[in-house]
């Protein structure tokens, strides 16, 4: 995967100095340990020291908040003590008023009239002069992600940092939880050769990182040019806590993660947006609810013989008032998570898209084949299509997926 932390920390690099600057990571604690603290929360109560002297901006969305839901934005623009001048918005925009595949394009903020720059579906040189047209000296990276690699907030960190580097632009990272744990990492393991922006570079189809640690690691392993990369992380953060537990407040990180419950379940039905099924966009329970018209009972039937852990498929139907089938009475399943510890997503997806393609005539890949770039091959799908069954499919990552773990294990923050 490339240069790794050790060596960097052995030539001295801008990495290693963060890594080697940065407090020990908490000690595990007892239950009821307490809420945990943002990266900003800390940032904030040093009182922005680690900005001090330098003109800011703030990658960031509707999910940069404190923990009384004001938004950090709005905070720092009216704390003398931080010189924030423009703010960087990524799909769906910076407050959040576009739709999955949009942004809110160039435009000055009406609550701090600061200047909102487009990130979104920009990378390389082009981004890199978008920091240098808007004066920063600093990017600040703030934003909840979900725990999957076909997320785009990482990526968009992936491209903010390698056009930071081009800009010669500092970059901080404010680390928040990931929200369905980082216990594990699950899932097939990107080839290279299916990077888009749902995915850059081989990481695991549920990453089980935070955005802090997963920018040690994109540095670390990924980056052509050196970064100055700091991080800010978490205090009270176990890698076993779900969102729940965390004692922060939920904001939609995009208009169809609307609660944790669908982060849960997210890195394996959104596998459904590469077949011509209902991912239950247009629903109340975005990627709980998946379904067709002409799909009934057997297929919930199908895959609850599967005896997938921690899950009940029950019988459903719904009609989504808008994407697929909008308007329309379609019947499918919902996912019911009653042991989150022992669910996986990423098997439960792979199990739901064998028993959908086994029970319903009609079903089909997308004719682009947006499910390779999914799950970042051709594997799942012509495995699928050669009627393999769940153990064989998921079996066929395991060496990529334990190469991964092995490499990721070195950018842990936090135990």
């Amino acid at each position: 995967m490339g240069l790794s932390r050790r060596s960097l920390l052995a030539a001295g690099g801008a990495l290693g100095a963060v890594a080697a600057s940065a407090p020990a990571a908490p000690a595990a604690s007892a239950p009821g340990h307490g809420r945990v603290r943002t990266g900003f929360e800390r940032l904030a109560a040093d009182g922005y020291a680690l900005l001090a002297g330098e003109r800011v901006g703030v990658v960031t969305n509707p999910t940069g908040i404190t923990p009384d839901a004001r938004h950090v934005v709005d905070v720092m623009a009216a704390d003398e003590r931080v010189d924030l001048v423009a703010v960087f918005g990524p799909e769906h925009g910076f407050r959040g008023t576009a739709q999955a595949g949009g942004s809110e394009g160039r435009y000055d903020d009406p609550a701090t009239g600061l200047p909102v720059y487009d990130t979104y579906l920009k990378s390389g040189q082009p981004l890199a002069d978008v920091f240098t047209a808007s004066g920063v000296d600093t990017v600040v990276f703030d934003i909840q992600d979900v725990g999957a690699r076909f997320y785009t907030y990482i990526w968009t960190l992936y491209d903010c940092m390698a056009a930071a580097a081009l800009a010669g632009k500092r970059f901080v990272v404010l680390d928040r939880p990931n929200p369905v744990t980082g216990r594990a990492a699950l899932g097939p393991v990107l080839d290279r050769a299916f990077a888009t922006f749902v995915g850059r570079e081989p990481i695991a189809q549920a990453h089980g990182m935070t955005v802090a640690e997963l920018a040690l690691l994109f540095a670390g392993e990924f980056l052509t040019a050196p970064v100055a990369l700091e991080t800010v992380r978490m205090t009270g953060w176990r890698r076993a806590e779900f969102f729940d537990a965390t004692g922060l407040p939920w904001v939609p990180p995009s208009p169809n993660m609307p609660t944790p419950d669908t982060a849960l379940v997210y890195a394996g039905t959104c596998l459904f947006e590469g077949t011509n099924l209902s991912e239950g966009r247009g629903t109340t329970r975005p990627f709980e609810l998946l379904g067709a018209e002409g799909i009934d009972r057997r297929w919930a039937e199908a895959a609850n013989a599967l005896a997938l852990p921690g899950v009940h498929l029950r019988e459903a139907y719904f009609a989504p008032t808008f994407s697929k089938f909008q308007g329309k009475t379609v019947g499918g399943v919902q996912l019911h998570v009653h042991d989150r510890q022992s669910f996986d997503p990423v098997r439960t997806g792979i199990g739901l898209l064998i028993t959908a393609r086994n029970s319903w005539p009609g079903f089909a890949w997308r004719p682009d084949h947006w499910i390779d770039k999914l799950t970042g091959s051709t594997r799942v799908r012509t495995l699928v299509d050669a009627g393999a069954g769940l153990d064989e499919v998921v079996g066929a990552w395991s060496t990529d997926l334990a190469a991964f773990r092995s490499v990721r294990e070195e950018y842990l923050l936090y135990r």
